[in-house]
């Protein structure tokens, strides 16, 4: 019986000795804590965590679609990933001491690789209540909000969203979208015209038709680098907020433990900031 407790022990030695490596970098005091009850957790739970099999198999699983500009998608000339969630997920493999190993899934799907053990974590997904009554999530690192775009022709116009809410301005919206139902709101003042699709809002304000249109910040990067004439109206914050994070084992706390504490460390040292610039610079 000594001896088995005695190489138990010898195990959970070796692999917290690793773990503290990893977390040798997190400097932040409020950060300790976390770091702390990671160390104190019963070999147990460390035993079985994604955490210890990643460090153990030497590569850091990741779901994910390939299809959400420009969060994860395939560069059609290299076939490789790229995108914010890409470079996300590499240097948490990266900071692990670990390869990273990009494991190809649909929206429909994402959910289902987790629970099926396909993959230890998934790229950025929306939270939903539906979703976490059977997966864990991380803390969120970004959020989607609407944003709306003007024509370059009126840079110094409009600055802010009170400037967009007159009478004199016209908003286009494309019929059917949450951003219909938001700019009504937002914008009770102004003139809404509405199109439908295939025709889109920012069109009408490519042909003068309106003065501005509003959709998230994500289409917002892509339609200003593949239009000129586009550009983000420059609003403090954009509005109705929706938080991403990743999709983690449920049950897993020591591996949830360890993706929040590394994400509140990326988060002191702006990498978080530093890839919006990279992604969405075109905001």
């Amino acid at each position: 019986m000594e001896f088995e407790i005695g190489a138990v022990e010898s195990k959970r030695h070796s692999f917290l000795i690793k773990l503290g490596d990893i977390m040798n970098s997190f400097k932040p005091l409020k950060l300790m804590s976390l770091g702390i009850a990671m160390m104190l957790m019963p070999m147990g739970l460390l035993a079985q965590s994604h955490l210890k099999q990643i460090l153990e198999r030497g590569e850091l699983r990741v779901g994910t679609t390939g299809d959400w500009n420009p969060m994860t998608l395939i560069d059609p000339a290299t076939q490789k990933r790229k995108g914010f969630d890409i470079d996300v997920a590499t240097a948490l493999a990266a900071d692990m001491g670990v390869k990273v190993n990009f494991v190809p899934t649909t929206w429909k799907t994402l959910v289902n690789g987790i629970l099926a053990d396909k993959y230890d974590m998934s790229t950025s997904a929306s939270l939903s209540p539906k979703r976490a009554l059977v997966a864990g999530y991380s803390k969120s690192y970004f959020a989607v909000v609407d944003v709306p775009l003007m024509n370059r022709s009126h840079a110094g116009k409009f600055n802010s969203w009170e400037d967009l809410n007159s009478p004199s301005v016209t908003v286009a919206v494309t019929m059917g979208t949450v951003q219909e139902k938001r700019a009504r709101v937002l914008f009770n003042k102004a003139k809404i015209i509405t199109v439908s699709a295939p025709a889109r809002d920012y069109q009408e304000v490519l042909a003068g038709r309106a003065d501005a249109s509003m959709t998230s910040n994500l289409e917002a990067a892509n339609l200003v680098k593949k239009y000129s004439q586009l550009q983000k109206v420059p609003v403090e914050e954009g509005k109705s907020p929706t938080p991403l994070a990743m999709l983690l084992p449920q049950s897993d706390q020591v591996w949830i433990n360890y993706v929040n504490l590394w994400i509140e460390l990326k988060k002191e040292r702006g990498f978080f900031k530093e890839l919006e610039a990279k992604w969405l610079s075109g905001e």
